[in-house]
């Protein structure tokens, strides 16, 4: 299966992929949610090149992840906000920072991430809509959804 194939699997880790899963398109949402907004900030930080990084933003411009508005000081150029479907990517990028913080930094975290309001450790939790338990690989068992149904023939039996 080729990388642009991946959007049309009907998995919803697969999909996302589609979009997401190359390294840049991370560490640049990584920046985003630092406050980085402006391409020339984004190639500074980043080192990336510019044709590179007008690709990555323009993909996840075009699935609504990113939006572009004009700068706030009245000139022509424009800077890239997360809309709130981008918001909702910080879990994922969070998940992704504790696994690596978990196995990757020996030294320790290199930043930490706090709740603003009491100072604690900002933690990924998975668990259940139910009875809020928390929850493994081991506790959760796949079953198919509506999308994988919609995909048998009305007429098999």
């Amino acid at each position: 299966m080729r990388y642009e194939e991946l959007a049309e699997v009907p998995c919803s880790i697969a999909r996302p992929l589609a979009v997401l899963g190359d390294r840049w398109t991370l560490v640049l949402l990584r920046q985003a949610f630092a406050g980085i907004r402006r391409f020339e900030d984004f190639q500074a930080t980043l080192g990336i090149s510019r044709s590179r990084l007008a690709a990555r933003l323009e993909r996840l411009v075009e699935h609504g992840i990113l939006r572009r508005v004009p700068y706030k000081d009245g000139r022509t150029r424009l800077e890239y906000r997360l809309t709130e479907k981008g918001m909702e990517l910080y879990p994922v990028l969070m998940a992704l920072r504790e696994w690596g913080d978990a196995h990757m930094a020996e030294d320790g975290p290199p930043v930490a991430y706090r709740h603003r309001a009491c100072g604690g450790q900002a933690r990924v939790r998975l668990e259940c809509d139910r009875c809020a338990a928390p929850l493994t690989a081991r506790d959760v068992a796949p079953e198919p959804g509506p999308g994988a149904l919609a995909l048998v023939p009305a007429d098999t039996p």
